[in-house]
């Protein structure tokens, strides 16, 4: 179902706009009163937001992790010289 032109709609999606026209497709699905071939189209559109929000929360995911390391590494830094908190201020 994915045609050349709606793939880069899908990648310009934002998390939020995607996750809400999930939840759209899956409730017109549950209320049902499509035909086949109308439930076949939302269910492979759903597929199609669900890895989009897929992508977004693992893009996210890392970057979490990204500044958690960054953070621990500079911990163990400072850490390592010997560095305690308010070495080096002057005391009143």
């Amino acid at each position: 179902m994915v045609k050349t032109g709606e793939k880069s709609t899908e990648t310009a999606l934002g998390y939020e706009q995607a996750r809400d026209e999930l939840v759209e497709v899956v409730r017109r699905l549950e209320t049902g009163g499509t035909t086949l071939e109308e439930s076949l189209a939302l269910w492979e559109r759903g597929e199609e937001l669900a890895q989009v929000c897929r992508r977004w929360l693992d893009g996210a995911r890392a970057r979490l992790d990204a500044a958690l390391a960054e953070r621990s590494d500079a911990a163990a830094d400072d850490n390592a010289s010997g560095a305690t908190p308010g070495e080096g201020e002057d005391a009143d």
